[in-house]
Order: C-alpha cells, then structure tokens, then sequence
C-alpha cells in the first residue's frame, strides 16, 4: 500500500474558462511536482495559466504515448517512492472518455488514494442540457466511421434507446461532425430526439435538441470544434 495520492485533475472545456473549475484544482497544482498528460505542452499551459509564478520546468511530465499508451512504470515507480500525482485530460475530466483510466486502475491495484477534483464533463453537461432522459444514459465512444457499419450502429443505439427508455451518447472527430449529423437524420426514425452540443461553458455554446425530422428541415454547419451527440428514440 502507497500513503501517495493521484489526483484527477479536470481541464476546462472552453478556452479560458478556468472559473469552471473548483477551487481545488488551483490549490492542489499548486503543489504537484510529477504528472501524467496527453499533451505536455497544453498542460504546461494551463498550469501556468493558474499559477503564473510557477516555475514549469521544475515538474515532470510524463506524456501518454497515443499507440504504446501511458508509461505504467513511472506511474508506479513514483507512487512506490510517495510521489503525489496529478492526471491530466486535455479537455474536461481525467478516465472519462480519456486515456487516463488506464492510470487510475493502476493506482487502485496499488491501493493509492485517489482524488477525483471537480471540474467539466461535456458527457454530463450535454445531457443536463438536452432534455433528454438522464435517469438512464450510456456513452459509447466513437461510432464506426463509414456505412454499412455506422448506420448499422445508429440504428442499434436507436433500438436499444427505445427499449430501454435510455438516452445514448457518443462523439466525432472534429471535421466528421457534419457528416455524423447527416447519418443520424438519415437513419433514424423521424422521431427520435437527437441532441449537438458544441462549446459547451464557451460564450459561443451551441446546444440544441429536435427531433430528426425537424433537423432535416433546417441542417445546420457545424464548426470543426469537438462536440457530444446524444439521442433518444
């Protein structure tokens, strides 16, 4: 057992927009000395966006690799040594849709303590604001990206919905956002409820829920910024 602590520590979702956070998170990074990120060089941004006197150079980063993933190792050779450790997303929260989780299982098996700090999750945001059911939700990534496969997805997502009364969530690559939109008004029933949320806590946020039909009358361009899409057949 490790007396270390991992701290998760979440990343705005806009930019700027730092007054999304808890005050926790200023005051634990303040302290932390060895992190994990997906980007080194926007993690070094965003601290020295809280602590502007920090100097950066005394903190390791350890940058999870996008093919060979996290380097589980250090993780354990600093907890093994009592070294606090900070997880950090590049966008929202750490282990939620993120490669962070892998490191968070690990701190678990080593019985380290692991502290979750309050800050945005686009999932929960976008499903607060849709309307749709949040009693019963699932996320389930990326759909596949091309037909027959996607629409054969959709159409699952869609029927699982409607049998379980369950809203379900997903996202997009950036650039594919339109055509994920014009799939989803093709396949589903007319009826069925489908969400965008875009820039979620940003001044420009666009959340907007209608029913399929209605979104074919009226097909909006959607910036190439990330976006959760939820529906409810």
């Amino acid at each position: 057992m490790t007396k270390a602590t991992v701290f998760l520590i979440p990343v705005p979702i806009a930019d700027g927009a730092n007054h999304t956070l808890s005050p926790d998170v200023a005051a634990q990074t303040a302290l932390l000395r060895h992190y994990f990120v997906e980007n080194v060089r926007t993690a070094r941004r965003f601290l020295r966006s809280l602590h502007p006197a920090l100097v950066i150079d005394e903190i390791q980063f350890s940058e999870i690799d996008k093919h060979n993933g996290p380097d589980i190792a250090l993780l354990r050779k600093w907890l093994k040594e009592g070294k606090n450790v900070g997880i950090m997303s590049e966008s929202g929260c750490p282990g939620i849709a993120d490669p962070g989780a892998e490191l968070i299982a690990i701190a678990q098996q080593m019985q380290a303590h692991v502290s979750p700090l309050v800050g945005p999750s686009s999932l929960l945001l976008a499903l607060m604001a849709s309307g749709l059911n949040g009693q019963s939700f699932a996320f389930t990534g990326y759909l596949p990206v091309k037909d027959p496969m996607r629409a054969k997805r959709i159409k699952e997502l869609e029927a699982i919905s409607v049998k379980e009364k369950q809203t379900q969530l997903f996202i997009e690559t950036p650039y594919r956002n339109n055509p994920m939109l014009a799939d989803l008004i093709k396949t589903c029933n007319p009826k069925t409820m489908i969400c965008i949320a875009q820039n979620i806590t940003a001044p420009d946020a666009y959340i907007k829920t209608k029913s399929a039909a209605e979104w074919s009358k009226e097909i909006p361009v959607l910036v190439k910024a990330p976006a959760v899409f939820l529906l409810q057949g």
